[in-house]
């Protein structure tokens, strides 16, 4: 009787079992996701989730060819509501900088599940983010990404004397700004072992000749899309200022992808490196 029980027992949790499984299997399966941030989107496909992504938005450039198979939305900023409900999403991730109260209740009225992500710059802050993404799936295999930003970290070579790096935001000759204090830009120049060549005050501000001068860069830094609207190097040592500093003297431009420079991604320690290795070469 006891073994018979037993038996009777052992068949029910394995049916049991395979029930939860097949549930769990099928909520993954009907996951539709939205993401509204390159680093948000990034860190989903490092965590698997690349077939559950049915939307992003236009600051989503990496991978490189996630844009061909998927909808790209607009920025965030001039993003729709009726463009996000016609991917039929089943959770849509945003950061809570770009999270708007009308966007929220827009969502909210349709009944789309919203996952706000507070992105902080800094190592510590990358990690958070991906945490915060791993635990609102519950997937708890996400610690090799951790330790690759510690991995990456520890192979950037100290700087003695800290080059001055001038951040240049460029999208032509006519539009163009400087990065400041409290930028991720000022942080991951620190992180490669550089200090920022202009400070006192916050964010950005346009590009003078005076300022550009007075702050005397050993290198300029940039975007490559922003390298490319300039013409390249050429076009960035005609800017007005440039040749009095050493930047411009030795044609020390730096240029990395926008996601990897400032994202503040899982490849943070990837991209941190690279500015790194530069200012080193040069």
């Amino acid at each position: 009787m006891i073994k018979y029980a037993l038996l009777l027992i052992t068949i029910f949790t394995t049916i049991s079992c395979k029930d939860v499984k097949n549930d769990n299997q099928n909520n993954f399966e009907q996951l539709r996701i939205v993401s509204l941030s390159g680093a948000i989107t990034e860190t989903l496909v490092e965590l698997g989730q690349k077939d559950n992504i049915v939307g992003i938005d236009i600051t989503s450039t990496y991978p490189k060819k996630i844009n061909d198979r998927l909808t790209q939305l607009d920025h965030v900023s001039k993003i729709n509501i009726e463009s996000i409900i016609a991917l039929k999403p089943s959770l849509v991730y945003i950061t809570k900088k770009d999270l708007t109260d009308n966007l929220a209740q827009q969502l909210n009225k349709a009944n789309i599940k919203l996952k706000v992500i507070d992105q902080e710059f800094s190592v510590k802050g990358t990690k958070q983010m991906i945490t915060d993404i791993a635990k609102s799936l519950n997937i708890m295999d996400y610690d090799d990404l951790l330790q690759k930003i510690d991995d990456d970290l520890l192979k950037v070579e100290s700087i003695e004397n800290k080059p001055r790096v001038l951040f240049i935001y460029a999208r032509g000759s006519s539009n163009m700004f400087v990065a400041g204090d409290n930028t991720p830009m000022q942080k991951v120049i620190e992180l490669a072992s550089g200090q920022n060549a202009v400070t006192g005050f916050d964010q950005f501000k346009p590009l003078s000749p005076e300022a550009l001068i007075s702050s005397n860069p050993d290198y300029i830094l940039m975007f490559d899309s922003g390298l490319q609207s300039l013409g390249g190097v050429q076009g960035v040592l005609k800017i007005d200022g440039i040749a009095q500093t050493n930047a411009g003297k030795y044609k020390r431009v730096i240029s990395l992808d926008g996601l990897l420079l400032s994202g503040f991604t899982p490849r943070l320690g990837q991209g941190v490196r690279e500015l790194n290795k530069k200012l080193l070469e040069k």
